[in-house]
């Protein structure tokens, strides 16, 4: 079945392009334009009032949706942002100890990769990075360091966003998570509404970071973060914002929300809430649980596997495929080839209209709703005219 008429809008706009990066900027459902507008409207209709029906509908909506797509107890345990690294400067904020001692590994994002890296620079953070390759260890190897070490800080991504492979110990974690410290954070970027997630069993122990921006397909600017009570009550870096609601307060001191809200900034566009909530709302009708999506993407990527392995895609058959499809287990809605000529083959794809992304030596295939069998012919067509061997 095709999804396309979902997309076309955003297909409209460029009808020759083929965008295989939908893990890095998804294209954005027709239910998203009208949620633009509607934010617009009701700015102007409420104005100065505006944040009290945001406060009472939008936001409490956008929780209720994560809440049900991560099994979380209880929506108020979320808050929002424009981006993640605010919630790693708040988090990190609420450390007592300096250097922080964090347990982290080489593969994560570049938000906190930069940011622990001038930690250190400053004298803030100690940072133990362990080593992805050989990943076949990586797991066993990562929760023995866990195990054996001293941290106040332990992060890892739940899909790895250049190689696309998947931490699945969650549960390991966890159980070494104290309000004292540790303080497990997951980084779910790429994981969260690209394979079903269940976090029901740790959500009182561990924190999740993740965004609209990619698989959610409602853009910049949703970005959320669920605090398990009674971690980090009170974080140095604190927005305004996280004084609203039922507080805690020390005598003559700066009171916090109980919930999620803690974490909470300041003045942001909540435009990206409007368009998260009216997709959720698109999905729903539709019946297009994560579940149902990864089974339409995952027929779509296997085939492209193949046609890579079987030298159809030319070129690419000399690529070391990093996460191939394997299975019905947890995984990335891309599929992440690495060759030193990476650069060269993602820029000789662009000029066949066809849109990747790279990271180094490493070129990523992403797959979503918009694509349908016909543009995966089209996609090993363009790649075996494009990337002669």
């Amino acid at each position: 079945m095709s999804h396309k008429p979902l997309f076309s809008r955003a297909l409209g706009l460029a009808p020759g392009r083929l965008h295989f990066a939908a893990h890095s900027h998804h294209l954005w459902p027709d239910a998203s334009f009208g949620a633009q507008g509607l934010a617009w409207d009701d700015a102007m209709r409420h104005a100065d009032e505006k944040w009290g029906p945001i406060f009472a509908n939008v936001i409490p909506e956008a929780q209720g949706h994560i809440a049900r797509e991560l099994g979380l107890p209880d929506p108020g345990t979320i808050a929002f942002s424009s981006n993640t690294h605010d919630f790693l400067i708040r988090l990190f904020s609420g450390i007592e100890g300096r250097p922080a001692r964090i347990l982290a590994t080489d593969g994560e994002f570049h938000s906190f990769r930069r940011q622990s890296e001038r930690w250190e620079e400053a004298g803030q953070a100690d940072v133990t990075r362990v080593a992805l390759e050989p990943f076949d260890t990586f797991a066993e190897r990562f929760i023995a360091a866990a195990r054996a070490g001293d941290f106040d800080w332990i992060l890892v991504s739940q899909v790895f966003f250049k190689t696309g492979q998947t931490f699945d110990r969650i549960a390991d974690l966890a159980e070494l998570a104290d309000p004292e410290g540790p303080w497990v954070v997951i980084d779910g970027y790429h994981g969260f509404m690209a394979t079903p997630t269940d976090l029901s069993g740790v959500a009182d122990r561990i924190f999740y970071l993740a965004g609209g921006y990619k698989y959610a397909m409602a853009g910049e600017g949703v970005c959320f973060l669920h605090a398990p009570p009674g971690f980090c009550a009170r974080p140095v870096t604190t927005g305004w914002y996280a004084e609203f609601g039922n507080l805690s307060t020390p005598p003559n001191g700066v009171g916090y929300r109980t919930d999620g809200g803690r974490f909470w900034g300041a003045t942001f566009d909540v435009s990206g809430l409007y368009r998260f909530n009216a997709v959720q709302r698109m999905l729903a009708g539709q019946g297009l649980i994560t579940a149902a999506i990864c089974e339409h993407t995952g027929g779509l990527m296997r085939p492209f596997q193949e046609a890579v392995a079987t030298g159809q895609a030319s070129a690419l058959k000399q690529a070391e495929l990093l996460n191939p499809v394997t299975g019905n287990g947890p995984r990335a809605r891309f599929l992440a080839l690495r060759h030193p000529q990476a650069q060269a083959w993602q820029q000789a794809l662009l000029a066949a209209d066809v849109v990747t992304d790279v990271r180094a030596d490493t070129l990523r295939f992403g797959f979503g709703l918009y694509h349908d069998p016909a543009d995966v012919d089209d996609l090993i067509r363009r790649c075996a005219a494009a990337l002669p061997l």
